[in-house]
């Protein structure tokens, strides 16, 4: 008999309306230091020229996900993208609990569904510039979305510059003609796991820029404005870099990303 072969994606069941009414995006906060910023008006800056922020949906315990870890790691190692993986949570009933996974992130990937019409969440999901949703181990189906993204009017238009001086993150964020809110991203750069159970069993992933915490640091108006954040805010968990993302909102739910920086060694 010829094998039938596996889907490559699978769609999650539905969490309820709950997960979904969130303040802003991934709005439930996670076990990292709280963020104390100070804002001021500041001239626009010129940005490191980013053109994506991809967000990845994915889990331990997802066989149909091993697909996309080629693709995201080629992604991860391009320039001008911030490649980001965010484990979720909704697959630890499969027999194997993801051990980087957080139910803020499951929260977001839900609150992203209304927006782009998604009925069911899925893994891998890949979501670009929170305006684009793809499936993750479909290559060419996400380079269409980066060069799409990389003409829209609405792409990475806002600079944004973060660096670290001293013991503090400067965040600079230029003008614009939208409305949004800045995040600071606590990222671990590389982390192998064995995966011991479930539909993964006996294998050893390695997850690259693994999310560890999201922290609300302040709001834009569409004027320049001047944050400097604490480092160890972005030491969440086991982080070891971080990123800076300004998005938007629709109706409560994470809009399209408008600028982006990242922190040193990504």
């Amino acid at each position: 008999m010829v094998p039938v072969p596996r889907p490559v994606t699978r769609p999650a069941a539905r969490l309820g309306a709950a997960l979904l009414a969130l303040a802003g995006p991934c709005a439930a906060p996670v076990r990292a230091e709280p963020v104390h910023a100070e804002a001021v008006r500041a001239e626009p800056v010129r940005a490191e020229p980013l053109r994506a922020v991809v967000e990845l949906f994915t889990s331990q315990g997802c066989a149909a996900c091993r697909g996309a870890d080629p693709v995201f790691r080629d992604l991860a190692g391009r320039p001008g993208i911030v490649a980001l993986t965010l484990p979720v949570t909704y697959w630890d009933y499969l027999g194997w609990k993801d051990t980087l996974a957080q139910k803020p992130f499951t929260e977001r990937q839900h609150a992203y569904a209304g927006p782009h019409g998604i009925r069911q969440v899925f893994t891998p999901q890949a979501i670009v510039n929170g305006a684009a949703s793809v499936v993750a181990s479909d290559r060419a189906g996400l380079e269409r979305a980066l060069a799409r993204e990389a003409v829209q009017p609405g792409g990475l238009s806002v600079p944004v510059r973060g660096e670290e001086r001293g013991d503090r993150i400067v965040i600079d964020v230029g003008a614009g003609g939208q409305r949004g809110e800045v995040w600071l991203l606590s990222v671990l750069r590389r982390r192998p796991v064995a995966i011991e159970r479930g539909e993964n069993r006996g294998r050893t992933a390695t997850y690259l820029n693994v999310v560890r915490g999201i922290q609300r640091v302040g709001p834009w108006s569409g004027q320049p404005v001047h944050y400097e954040v604490p480092l160890p805010s972005a030491r969440a968990a086991d982080a070891d870099a971080w990123v800076v993302v300004l998005q938007g909102a629709s109706n409560g739910k994470p809009g399209r990303i408008w600028g982006a920086a990242k922190g040193p060694g990504l």
